[in-house]
Parts: structure tokens; C-alpha cells; sequence
């Protein structure tokens, strides 16, 4: 008896394992649909906590504008992003990807500490501040860079600095695990990066309005966890509540963008 209870155990265990890996998705262009997006202007509002009771602090508006664009004769989506804290410009950022999958195609940046980047994926070159880094710059930190997006530039990746436009294209199911290869460019080399769809959840907004969102959870390491809100009909990500350290970051969408 207690062989049939030990082998019973373990055909369980196995099939609870099989479930699992086969509720992984290993993100792929043929996963994505780019149709999903909302032309248009959008903003979220950004804050932070120095604990869960807290008052807030330190207020951000970003504002990201989606267009259908042909680039290079692509079609293609730009996504163009102005960060601001009060009455200064922090962070812009013009992105160009493919319309069927969302590689990335062209970046250009600026922030008030790194200056401008600009990475051209097609013809497989970056500029920092104007200059053409290649391998005859040796400077250590661009060498790091360039190694890093000439690795991304040989596989598919999504751009990590346009998650809250990567997750709306998402096929989204219950207890779903999304693994993305993810690149910011100008950082590190692409990193596989995993999401779970833990449940679902209801929150309100305007007028009353009950909006049913798909709850996507990412723990970046121990003391660092995201939890987004996804509405199930638009795919929108309404709101990002994270925390870190016993720190306290939140994104929260507006709804409106004058």
C-alpha cells in the first residue's frame, strides 16, 4: 500500500511539474499582437513611499504617444516618452519598432545625467553624444555597451524601456508565466525575464466604473516586487504597485492626457 501511495505522490509531483512548464511562454513574434495598441497620448502618474502609510513623494508625469508610422519602408509603431518632475524635463526617449513583433528598430534618448543615446538596430550602430562608438573606442564602459547591443542586435528582443507598452500585446491567461527577452539599450546585454499571471482583480474607476484586470507579478530579486494591473478588455496597464526595500513605488494611469 504504501508503495502505491509513495508512486501516486510522485506521478502527482510529476504532473504538477509538467503543468507548470507548460504554462511557461518563452515570448516569441508570433506571440505578440500589436494590434491591441492605442494610438494617442497616454500618461501615468509616478510616485513614490517611503513606507506602505507614507506620504507621497517625489511626482513624475510620463507621457508616452503611440502612432502607426512607416520607417524606412517598415511598417512600423513609434513611442515617444517625455518624463517630467514639475517644471523640468527629466528623460525623452523616441522609439521605432516593427509593427509585426515589436523589435526594436531604432532608439534615440536623452536624460539630464547621460546625455543622448542612439541606437539604429538596422544598420547595427550607437552614438553617444554624436559620436560613433565602435571597436576602436576602447573606453571600458562603452565597451561594455557595445558588446551588449551588438548582442541584442542577433536576437529577438523587446525593449525593456517600453514595458508598459510590451505587456498590453501579451496572450494573457490564467496562472500564465511570460518569459521576455528583454533589452534596455545603453545597459546591460538582453536578459530572460519572467512575469506571472498570479490572478485576477477588480478596481475602480471613473464614474463607478468596475474595471476587471489580469494581476502580472515580477519579483526582480527578494526585496523587489512589481505587481501590475492589466485591464482584461483593453489591455492596458493601469497601475504598477511596487516595492523594495520597504520602499514604495506606484504608476498609476490617467485617464485623461490634455
Amino acid at each position: 500500500m504504501k508503495k502505491y501511495l509513495l508512486l501516486f505522490s510522485l506521478l502527482s509531483f510529476l504532473s504538477m511539474v509538467q503543468a507548470q512548464q507548460s504554462d511557461t511562454l518563452l515570448v516569441k513574434p508570433e506571440h505578440i499582437n500589436t494590434s491591441i495598441l492605442i494610438p494617442g497620448t497616454h500618461r501615468w502618474l509616478v510616485y513614490f513611499k517611503a513606507g506602505k502609510d507614507s506620504s507621497r513623494t517625489r511626482f513624475n508625469i510620463w507621457t508616452r504617444k503611440i502612432d502607426m508610422i512607416q520607417y524606412r519602408g517598415k511598417e512600423a509603431v513609434s513611442v515617444t516618452q517625455e518624463w517630467e518632475n514639475n517644471d523640468t524635463i527629466l528623460h525623452t526617449v523616441y522609439t521605432v519598432c516593427d509593427r509585426k513583433d515589436f523589435s526594436t528598430l531604432y532608439q534615440k534618448s536623452w536624460s539630464k545625467t547621460s546625455g543622448t543615446w542612439e541606437f539604429d538596430f538596422i544598420d547595427k550602430t550607437f552614438k553617444l553624444n554624436g559620436t560613433l562608438v565602435d571597436a576602436t573606442d576602447t573606453l571600458r564602459v562603452h565597451t561594455g555597451m557595445r558588446k551588449a547591443f551588438e548582442s541584442a542586435t542577433g536576437q529577438y528582443t523587446l525593449d525593456w524601456h517600453l514595458d508598459l507598452e510590451v505587456f498590453p500585446l501579451l496572450p494573457y491567461q490564467a496562472g500564465r508565466v511570460f518569459g521576455i527577452n528583454y533589452y534596455d539599450p545603453g545597459f546591460s546585454a538582453p536578459k530572460l525575464v519572467y512575469y506571472t499571471v498570479t490572478g485576477s482583480a477588480v478596481i475602480k474607476g471613473y464614474n463607478g466604473q468596475d474595471i476587471d484586470c489580469w494581476l502580472l507579478s515580477h519579483d526582480a530579486s527578494a526585496q523587489n516586487h512589481e505587481l501590475f494591473y492589466i485591464s482584461k478588455k483593453t489591455k492596458e496597464v493601469l497601475q504598477l504597485e511596487q516595492e523594495y526595500g520597504g520602499r514604495y513605488r506606484y504608476k498609476v494611469k490617467l485617464a485623461f492626457s490634455n
